[in-house]
């Protein structure tokens, strides 16, 4: 395998990208990285987007899966052109394209059994060289091909390995790879139950369908080079590839699963932010990207996928939710108050439009509101630490702080004359006060707090903290 030069960059009217998922599970982060790099290449260029769903695996293909990830999509604001295509409306022309092949000598059945395949693969191994097919089924004469095809099992393979000749990968990103066919297997593209294995529909339908460029992990980069032979072999030219570097966990192995992937769908359960997703996952391998672009369509402006890097990148919960946090604090209150309306208690609409304003500077995550119930209701729950600092601080200390209200409703003065009178300063002063009246032992500048309680709530609130500490008192 060799590297060139990267082919020429694009004309925008040629650009046509896709995104093709199996319906056999739901979104995971891996698949959105696929999907959101090929939807920025192709709006960065003011090209075409296609969905196309590969599912002619009908054992495990599920039109409840094609619903939901066309549902994640839509949320992330990745939007595809025209009708979604699926792969089983090609069957016809993957079937042309293996006859096509077979006619040329190109494609042939192989009867080789499994056990027979692990023996020879123990054997190459054994004698230091690459485990490939060994090739035993591809000379059979016609008679003899016709003859055990009747009673045995067969895959269908590609005769690709050669003792010469060599196939040229384009990759905008490694510049054109060029692969010795000796180094290459005769990969199956038929299994013996009749179905397509991934490699030969998926570059039929590649050609059929326009698409001109592919934005896929350096895992595939041994899958291109036996799709561009059999895109050549067919007549078809091949995209340009962009094999990027893999997407890994913060653990480092292969992003999954079991290695902290999640499902879009949980990910919006928990009340993230779709742009969240975008912006890490689209600064993933992406280093130039501006901090200040907090869009899809701006990002998509500065996206320059010959920068996308060729090392692997470690994706970060962490970062994701940094972002969450930035963009949330950048919403309307307007645009904030339905997410925050199930972690609060109910009240007048206007009121609710205020406390989204008071609170939202803030706020980590949607629910973080709970925290601030006491704001809303003087019966509400109270933060975990909240009720030990209001029983340390004491009755007598909001008995003062009442008394001290009552000449003086005010933030500072008021403070200045609880302190005189209490003897506290300092965190013994402020944050009893604070829990008292917002319920939580951080939040918005108690000034403000302050103004949005109005004196009536203020008095409510310390009369409550004053009842508490006595419930306290009285159960020790």
């Amino acid at each position: 395998m060799s590297h060139a030069a990267s082919p020429l960059a694009p004309n925008a009217s040629q650009v046509t990208t896709r995104f093709a998922p199996s319906p056999t599970g739901l979104l995971h982060l891996g698949n959105v990285r696929t999907a959101l790099l090929n939807w920025l290449y192709a709006r960065k260029h003011g090209g075409s987007f296609l969905l196309r769903f590969e599912d002619t695996d009908q054992d495990r293909s599920q039109i409840e899966y094609i619903e939901a990830i066309k549902a994640d999509l839509s949320w992330l604001g990745v939007d595809w052109d025209g009708d979604v295509l699926f792969q089983s409306e090609h069957a016809a022309k993957h079937s042309q394209a293996l006859e096509k092949l077979a006619e040329k000598g190109l494609a042939y059945r192989c009867f080789c059994s499994e056990s027979k395949l692990n023996l020879d693969r123990k054997l190459a191994t054994s004698r230091g060289l690459p485990p490939r097919y060994a090739g035993r089924c591809r000379h059979l004469d016609a008679d003899q091909v016709a003859d055990r095809a009747k009673d045995e099992p067969f895959v269908w393979r590609l005769a690709i390995h050669a003792d010469a000749g060599e196939v040229i990968v384009p990759d905008a990103l490694h510049g054109d790879v060029t692969f010795a066919l000796r180094d290459l297997d005769d990969p199956v593209v038929v299994r013996s139950d009749g179905s397509f294995t991934f490699l030969l529909p998926n570059a039929v339908d590649d050609a059929v369908d326009g698409i001109t460029h592919v934005l896929r992990g350096d895992d595939h980069l041994t899958n291109s080079a036996y799709q561009v032979w059999l895109l050549n072999s067919l007549g078809y030219k091949a995209p340009i590839y962009f094999h990027h570097g893999l997407l890994l966990g913060q653990d480092g192995a292969k992003l999954s699963k079991r290695s902290g992937s999640h499902s879009v769908a949980e990910l919006r359960d928990e009340g993230l932010l779709p742009g969240a997703l975008v912006q890490a996952m689209a600064r993933l391998g992406h280093p130039n990207m501006p901090d200040a672009l907090h869009d899809s369509t701006a990002i998509a402006a500065h996206f320059n996928a010959e920068h996308v890097s060729t090392s692997s990148v470690r994706w970060s919960d962490e970062e994701m939710w940094r972002w969450h946090t930035r963009l949330l604090h950048e919403l309307d209150s307007e645009l904030l108050i339905p997410m925050i309306r199930p972690f609060v208690p109910e009240v007048q609409p206007q009121r609710l439009v205020e406390f989204a304003a008071l609170i939202e500077r803030n706020l980590e995550r949607a629910s973080d509101a709970t925290l601030f119930q006491r704001l809303l209701a003087v019966d509400a729950a109270l933060e975990a630490e909240a009720l030990p600092v209001m029983r340390e601080a004491g009755a007598d200390f909001y008995q003062h702080a009442l008394d001290a209200w009552q000449d003086n409703p005010e933030w500072k003065s008021w403070t200045a004359d609880v302190k005189e009178r209490s003897g506290a300063k300092g965190k013994a002063l402020f944050m009893p006060l604070r829990v008292a009246l917002s319920g939580a032992l951080h939040g918005p500048e108690m000034s403000d707090v302050v103004a949005f309680l109005g004196s009536e709530n203020i008095v409510a609130r310390l009369e409550s903290a004053k009842h508490l500490c006595l419930e306290g008192q009285a159960g020790s």
